[in-house]
């Protein structure tokens, strides 16, 4: 949990390991990613969608496009999901954007 690198990514770590990769700095926590980040109504490709999953803002990944993300964590690794599906739907919280 909390990982940064490929060998061992967490939430957080893993969008930061992506958009650093791409040059653009984001903060390290999942809440602060959302502080720091812009709403949008309806999420664009490279995005990021955010979810309940504890207490406010706690897990995130990045949009797709047709409904589908890519996030991190601990029990899963790096793996695509459907925002469709009821797990996902009754804990997202929004989209935002780094731009």
């Amino acid at each position: 949990m909390g990982g940064s690198t490929p060998a061992a990514f967490g939430g957080s770590g893993y969008l930061n390991y992506v958009f650093n990769n791409v040059g653009i700095s984001i903060p390290r926590t999942i809440s602060s990613i959302w502080n720091a980040t812009k709403p949008v109504s309806t999420p664009q490709v490279g995005d990021f969608v955010f979810f309940n999953t504890s207490s406010g803002p706690s897990h995130a990944g990045i949009y797709l496009g047709n409904n589908q993300f890519i996030h991190s964590g601990s029990s899963t690794g790096v793996t695509i999901s459907d925002m469709n599906v009821s797990s996902w739907t009754t804990r997202y919280i929004g989209a935002r954007t780094v731009l």
